[in-house]
């Protein structure tokens, strides 16, 4: 982002994590005003899910704006957010807030909340994608802070000038696209799977194969698989669960 983009946008990163999912939770968001002040801030929750997570830091990061009027530029590495938010909700709004299977939506109350702090906000929110764990500074910032206050520690809030904020906030990467939701390997019905995986007793596993993660899961109580399209895709999906390989 160059410094004209920083001068005129609020610039907010967010996460979200689990652990166990359910299990302890942590939710993060930092804010850059273009007048040059950084709040860092987050919460938790005793037993809570990823997704949960991963909207409640932008629900918190707006009604924490919606006093200071302009744009915001708001950065995640959470596909299930950015989806929602720009994609999904217009046809849960039609279908009476269900899924094109007919079941109800999750999180319908975290939607709604973030869907009317969206749509309330004076300027404008521009959603961006980026890649979690790749060393994206304000990305990696949030991790760090959603996970310590999902593993009950201190994080270290700051709140102050930017010019003696020790993270490079504005180090961002021009691509902002979401992936595709097929990944590189290919599109349609037709590409091959770049895994499965699946978890038991809170382990994970990656398979080759689905004859072996299906071996692995079957007749096993609270065990959890998906199919991966690419590396990316893998990567979500084990956030979303909680797990690391």
């Amino acid at each position: 982002m160059g410094p004209d983009r920083s001068s005129r946008y609020i610039v907010v990163f967010t996460d979200g994590a689990a652990k166990g999912n359910p299990g302890p939770g942590g939710w993060a968001a930092v804010v850059v005003t273009p007048s040059g002040r950084v709040r860092e801030f987050g919460g938790g929750a005793r037993h809570t899910t990823n997704n949960k997570m991963e909207l409640t830091g932008p629900i918190e990061a707006l009604a924490h704006l919606e006093k200071i009027p302009g744009p915001i530029a708001l950065y995640t590495d959470s596909t299930y957010v950015i989806r929602g938010i720009t994609e999904w909700i217009p046809n849960w709004h039609r279908r009476g807030w269900r899924t094109m299977e007919g079941k109800d939506v999750l999180n319908r109350e975290l939607w709604e909340l973030l869907w009317s702090l969206v749509h309330e906000r004076n300027g404008g929110v521009e959603w961006h994608y980026v890649r979690g764990h790749i060393g994206i500074p304000g990305n990696e910032r949030v991790d760090e802070i959603a996970n310590a206050f999902a593993l009950n520690e201190d994080p270290g809030l700051y709140e102050g000038p930017i010019a003696d904020y020790p993270v490079r906030i504005f180090d961002i990467p021009e691509d902002t696209n979401l992936p595709t939701s097929s990944g590189s390997s290919g599109k349609g019905r037709n590409a091959k799977p770049h895994s499965y995986l699946s978890v038991v007793d809170g382990v994970a596993m990656r398979h080759a194969t689905w004859a072996a993660c299906e071996a692995r899961v079957k007749g096993t109580s609270g065990a959890r698989f998906k199919k991966a399209m690419s590396a990316e895709d893998e990567k979500a999906i084990l956030k979303a669960w909680g797990v690391s390989l």
